[in-house]
């Protein structure tokens, strides 16, 4: 049940585009072309089973939770009300 003058299941839409712009932000950042047997950040190896893994990949784990640590979200307000606008 949608409030004001929002229709019928429109929450349920926001929910379902703010789960598909993670998976999509996710996707994007996913390892492409060839990877590497060092890591191209502390030089260590990684792993073959990680390489198996993510195809492209070129950090080790822990370079990689390093890099995953400082990522920064846009966040998209999907709220219609207008203080949330106002922020």
């Amino acid at each position: 049940m949608a409030g004001g003058w929002t229709r019928d299941g429109a929450v349920l839409d926001q929910i379902e585009d703010t789960v598909g712009d993670g998976v999509s932000s996710a996707r994007a950042r996913l390892p492409t072309g060839p990877g590497t047997e060092e890591c191209i950040e502390c030089g260590e190896d990684i792993p073959e089973r990680r390489r198996l893994a993510l195809p492209g990949v070129t950090t080790c784990v822990q370079c990689q939770s390093g890099r995953d640590a400082t990522i920064r979200h846009s966040a998209i307000n999907r709220c219609g009300s207008k203080d949330s606008q106002l922020r």
